[in-house]
């Protein structure tokens, strides 16, 4: 595309192209035993009208059902999506074992999209044309979705996408488990106004979820008369972080807001810990940091910083207690659960549940018996909303512990209805114009 016709694109539109590009060059400059407990019960709303049958069903063995697991085994990005791929597989071990969906034993097909969004795109083409699966589970960072999601919808598929991710978006063939802005960022600030905090410097990776969510906290920051003292990206993998945090330093914040993905984190945290920052003089709060990240950066270089997330392996539900058990059982005592493993692992079942209640897997038959269907969930009660797709969850706040785990010390009360567009905050106006 020429300069002439990017620059007549819409803001969102080339900050997408953009972040897409800046994913893309620094990965090709790098490549040139005891049986599960009884799952948790789903339950679906009235019953919706009779949808269209499937004019192509997908192709399978008479006794199972092909579906498909899509995410970055290797590369930058494998540090967090491998585990959101094993609780997929948890969850589809202990559907197996209760029966299956509707009588039938779900047949796996796992792709690796290898931390590059082209590879994201051609597995899912392949998943879908030649593997001819009834939903894919996968993806993570917003440049994977986005090559995935033209995919999904000319091939009429279904998506199951399990992160957190910046909002201004809904797909007809795609399924937001994570959190949308009005769920993660948006209350995250809320909360770290609320503590007196007025300085905040915006750190992240260069790439579609940072730049979006930046956009949307720079216009959240003005409406309350405050702008950034500091805005930084870097490529995803990068590992140098000398330079921005004598960055951050000069601009004096009182609070960094870290949306970096990847293994940079390991890289940003330890080198924060040598320059001899501590979170009681800088707090940093992250939205890409789970529990399964703090294993990789280590817990003495992250510890007494901010994570803002709707699960924590600390979370106190009986069907945490269950799932938390079943996950080391299957994987070991020394794995973690965290948010996107719990997405991912409920994503499975709000499908079967979804399937079930359509008597098929059609993807026009699944997503009309889709609405309004609920799960008790590790991380409490989450639904499927009627129109976009995404589910309402409650939103946590909390502090990272010496031993890797996490404090909440905030949360939403109840769970919060999403809001993709943000139509329901008045310094939110124009973004979805912006979106289109």
């Amino acid at each position: 595309m020429s300069l002439t016709g990017l620059a007549k694109l819409p803001v969102l539109m080339r900050f997408a192209l953009i972040g897409v590009a800046a994913v893309l060059m620094p990965l090709m400059l790098a490549a040139c035993g005891s049986e599960p407990p009884p799952a948790p019960a789903a339950t679906a709303a009235p019953a919706a009208s009779a949808a269209s049958q499937p004019a192509n069903p997908p192709a399978a063995k008479a006794d199972t059902i092909k579906v498909g697991i899509l995410h970055s085994l290797s590369g930058t990005m494998s540090i967090s999506e491998t585990a959101v791929h094993d609780a997929e597989l948890l969850a589809i071990e202990e559907i197996n074992a209760s029966g299956g969906v509707m009588g039938k034993q779900i047949e796996v097909v796992i792709e690796d999209g290898a931390s590059d969004w082209p590879t994201f795109a051609e597995k899912a083409r392949k998943l879908l044309q030649e593997d001819e699966v009834s939903v894919v589970f996968g993806g993570w960072t917003s440049a994977s979705r986005k090559a995935m999601l033209p995919v999904f919808e000319a091939n009429n598929g279904l998506l199951f996408y399990p992160v957190q991710y910046e909002g201004l978006e809904t797909s007809p063939n795609i399924f937001y488990t994570g959190a949308t802005t009005n769920q993660q960022i948006v209350p995250a600030i809320e909360y770290l106004l609320s503590e007196g905090k007025t300085k905040f410097y915006l750190l992240g990776s260069d790439y579609v979820f940072p730049r979006t969510s930046n956009l949307i906290i720079n216009k959240q920051l003005a409406a309350a008369g405050l702008e950034a003292v500091g805005e930084e990206y870097t490529p995803l993998g990068h590992t140098e972080y000398s330079t921005v945090i004598t960055k951050i330093k000069a601009a004096d914040p009182d609070v960094v807001f870290n949306t970096l993905n990847g293994d940079s984190n390991v890289a940003f945290f330890k080198q924060l810990k040598d320059a001899g920052i501590t979170p009681e003089e800088l707090p940093t709060i992250s939205v890409s940091v789970a529990e399964e990240e703090i294993t990789g950066i280590g817990a003495e270089n992250i510890a007494g910083h901010l994570v803002a997330w709707n699960y924590f392996q600390t979370t106190q539900t009986p069907e945490n207690e269950k799932f938390v058990a079943a996950f080391k059982t299957k994987y070991g005592e020394n794995r973690v659960t965290d948010d996107p493993i719990e997405a991912g692992y409920f994503g499975v079942y709000l499908w079967k549940a979804a399937v079930e209640k359509a008597g098929s897997t059609d993807v026009a038959a699944v997503k009309e018996a889709a609405k309004g269907i609920q799960f008790a969930a590790p991380g409490g009660m989450v639904t499927i909303h009627n129109e976009n797709q995404h589910v309402s969850k409650t939103v946590r706040i909390g502090t990272v512990r010496d031993d890797g785990q996490i404090d909440e010390i905030w949360n939403s009360g109840s769970p919060v209805v999403p809001d993709p567009y943000l139509d329901t905050y008045e310094w939110a106006a124009g973004l979805r114009e912006l979106a289109q």
